[in-house]
């Protein structure tokens, strides 16, 4: 690597760095405004508290990092342009590619980086941060035991197991509930096509009863409907729906073909789960649109030319890659499509830009 390219991939670093670091702290400082007197009145430490932010800054860092290369290509190209060090360089006969490959190279680094701490740190993360606040800081129970490819709830004597939850309808899907005795052995198994959760109580629908009591195999009895008396809340079944956001590709991917397999529509797990591959990639997106943007602005460029830039270019962004994953959770686009489709037309407009830049 040539000094010109050391030094413009150092001064990219150290605004990276900076860029990142406030939008962390500033991110860090109002959450906690947010949740630390929530947290103070169900009788959480300090110690758990201090646990849950650190546990969520991986998560915040991922949200943070796109914008911060964005600003971090547009300041660095502003302060050499501010510095007449763009004109210098160009007057030696370094081409414009080359001034940019490093911040290139970077937000490609970034983006590989982003995408290992998006499959392998936050799912982690966020699991321990879930489990800090509903256990240790509001003292909830732990009976409920969420898997991707079912849902298992243990209460008194009944064990149910289901395959999906629909948090829009309020129901489970593909429902089996055991009933033990004192020693643990099943006395029936009740097998339902779905359970609804109707005036405050679970009621099965669809259901085939098998009574194991009989000295030798089981009677098997239809009933269109049972209610089962089971303190399981629609509330707790949501944390599922909420925290499908931080799992990784592997785990969107098993839950997603088990519902196929099942019958059910997997839009927006599909979509969720191509979004993983593209949002890390958004970083190096926003080096590219970012570059040839500042180049075009070289005249003008400076810290309020790139702050400007960022946040526009960062709103345009966010709204375009909001609505296409709409479509995609919805069914209207492709799960691939609606995940990469940004991505996509951010770059083309990166391009388009580059090429009309006065070399």
């Amino acid at each position: 690597m040539s000094i010109v390219s050391r030094y413009i991939a150092a001064t990219w670093l150290r605004l990276f760095a900076l860029c990142l670091g406030s939008f962390v702290s500033i991110y860090l400082v109002l959450d906690m405004m947010d949740k630390v007197p929530r947290f103070i009145r169900a009788g959480g430490s300090s110690s758990d508290m201090f646990q849950f932010f650190l546990n969520k800054l991986p998560e915040m860092t991922g949200q943070t990092a796109p914008f911060s290369t964005l600003m971090a290509t547009l300041l660095t190209l502003g302060l050499l342009s501010r510095n007449a060090e763009i004109t210098a360089m160009r007057s030696c006969g370094i081409s414009l590619f080359r001034i940019s490959l490093p911040m290139l190279a970077l937000g490609l680094a970034a983006s590989f980086l982003l995408l290992i701490n998006a499959e392998f740190i936050v799912p982690y993360s966020y699991e321990r941060m879930e489990q800090i606040e509903r256990v240790k800081i509001r003292k909830q129970g732990v009976n409920a035991v969420f898997k991707l490819n079912n849902i298992w709830f243990r209460t008194d004597s009944l064990i149910l197991q289901a395959k999906a939850f629909d948090p829009q309808k309020k129901l489970l899907k593909g429902v089996t509930v055991w009933t033990l005795d004192d020693s643990l052995t099943p006395v029936s198994r009740i097998d339902a096509d779905r359970a609804e959760f109707i005036n405050g109580r679970w009621t099965l629908k669809q259901l085939v009863v098998k009574d194991f009591t009989k000295a030798a195999g089981y009677r098997s009895t239809p009933v269109p409907s049972m209610e089962i008396a089971i303190r399981l809340k629609v509330d707790d079944l949501k944390v599922l729906d909420n925290n499908a956001d931080n799992l990784s590709y592997v785990k969107l991917r098993e839950y997603a073909d088990n519902l196929r397999r099942g019958g059910y529509q997997a839009f927006k797990y599909l979509t969720l789960m191509h979004a993983k591959l593209s949002s890390p990639f958004a970083a190096f997106v926003m080096v590219i649109l970012g570059i040839p943007f500042a180049l075009r602005n070289s005249r003008s460029g400076g810290l309020a030319l790139g702050i400007g830039a960022s946040v526009g270019i960062g709103f345009a962004y966010f709204v375009v890659n909001a609505v296409l994953l709409s479509y995609g959770r919805s069914g209207v686009l492709p799960a691939i499509v609606a995940a990469w489709g940004a991505n996509l037309l951010f770059t083309a407009g990166g391009i388009w830009l580059a090429m009309t830049v006065k070399r």
